[in-house]
């Protein structure tokens, strides 16, 4: 009986929630005459990985045949390529095509390093964020504006929309619980384009210093629209299905679960071998972006969501249903580990879903934090912003 509910309520969770779908939405990329007399006559650092691009060429690459003079490239979480494993640690190289220095910002340093810039007058960055606190893009932002402003350089940033930009939900961030995974006070879906909250980390004061900062703005776009990625922001995201899942789904990275690494449906399933219900599993196994999958070649027995999600379709609000329903569903003495305190950014989801709490009550008990985070949200807006009635369920 609960399983048939669980199932039914996913499928209503996943209908549209507005009309069109955004395709006239133009990223600030794309808006060259806006930012190119900035670029021009001066040494350039760019943070970049692969989806940054205006149309289906790369910005490194458009931008050099542009004439701009690119010293270095800086790049995130899964390298400059956007092929590497998550967590997984990169080195600096060369990139093959350019023959431009790469600098990993995921490597022994999060933070650009001083000498950098003595070689560069401006730094710019383009990554596809997807709007989740626990999405390491935006602490890579976080690093590259605190670099920036302790060294003198101004920073450009070309916006982009944020596919999960129409609600803001989950647990507000304790400072106690702060990580590589959740630097900033905001809760886990903030409803804000990366330029937006660069905005927010300066006016905030989340820096030591503020930041010299431009960000260039999306044409078209509003915290209405929903807004379908041209490019898989990393190899385990790799459709709009897992993008709007990851908010409620990335939990499981903190537990006992499986979400699919390993699998051809990253993020839109969730299993283990000891799950209770039998009727679905999957098998990890080593690919492109998870060579080294959680339970590696076995059986992890769950629930499928793969198919239940409809081109347009957006979820609206995080899916504690899915957490509470492994953890009643898996036998295991520990089924959260000490990650998981770091991706809520705070103790008291694990242990209200321990002692048994409601969806309900532990959604009632982070509204007072986040109805403050709202107040702060409006003052950094670039867009128009969805109707209040929609943020949470």
């Amino acid at each position: 009986m609960y399983k048939n509910s669980l199932i039914v309520g996913i499928g209503l969770f996943f209908l549209s929630l507005f009309n069109g779908f955004g395709q006239e939405i133009v990223p600030a990329a794309h808006r060259v005459n806006e930012y190119l007399p900035i670029l021009q006559h001066k040494s350039i650092g760019v943070v970049a990985n692969h989806t940054s691009i205006i149309e289906r060429t790369h910005l490194v690459d458009s931008l050099l045949g542009m004439g701009v003079d690119i010293k270095y490239i800086f790049s995130p979480e899964h390298g400059f390529r956007g092929n590497k494993d998550a967590g997984k640690l990169i080195s600096n190289s060369t990139d093959s095509i350019t023959g431009l220095p790469v600098i990993s910002l995921y490597g022994s340093q999060k933070k650009p390093a001083d000498h950098y810039f003595r070689n560069i007058e401006l730094m710019v960055f383009d990554l596809q964020d997807v709007g989740v606190r626990f999405y390491t893009y935006i602490s890579t932002l976080h690093y590259v504006m605190e670099a920036c402003a302790e060294n003198n350089t101004p920073l450009l940033l070309l916006d982009r929309p944020n596919p999960n930009g129409y609600y803001v939900d989950g647990p507000v961030l304790n400072p106690t619980y702060s990580s590589f995974v959740g630097l900033h006070p905001i809760p886990v879906v903030y409803g804000m384009t990366i330029g937006e909250l660069a905005l927010m980390i300066n006016g905030q004061m989340w820096i030591n210093e503020t930041c010299d900062l431009t960000v260039i703005e999306c044409d078209e776009y509003s915290h209405k629209d929903l807004y379908d990625l041209p490019v898989a922001p990393s190899p385990n995201l790799p459709n709009m299905q897992a993008v709007y899942l990851y908010p409620s789904l990335g939990f499981f990275e903190g537990t006992v679960m499986s979400v699919g690494r390993g699998t051809h449906f990253p993020f839109q399933v969730y299993g283990h071998p000891d799950y209770s219900n039998k009727d679905f599993y999957f098998v990890p196994l080593p690919s492109v972006g998870a060579s080294t999958p959680k339970y590696n070649g076995q059986k992890c027995f769950g629930l499928n969501f793969a198919e239940l999600m409809q081109l347009g379709s957006g979820t609206k609000g995080i899916k504690l249903e899915y957490l509470k329903d492994a953890y009643l569903k898996t036998p295991t003495d520990k089924f959260f580990n000490s990650f998981f305190k770091l991706l809520a950014g705070t103790a008291e989801l694990q242990e209200k879903i321990e002692k048994g709490f409601s969806v309900e009550q532990i959604k009632s008990s982070w509204q007072y934090d986040l109805n403050e985070f709202k107040e702060i949200r409006k003052q950094y807006l670039l867009y128009d912003d969805f109707e209040e009635s929609r943020t949470n369920d």
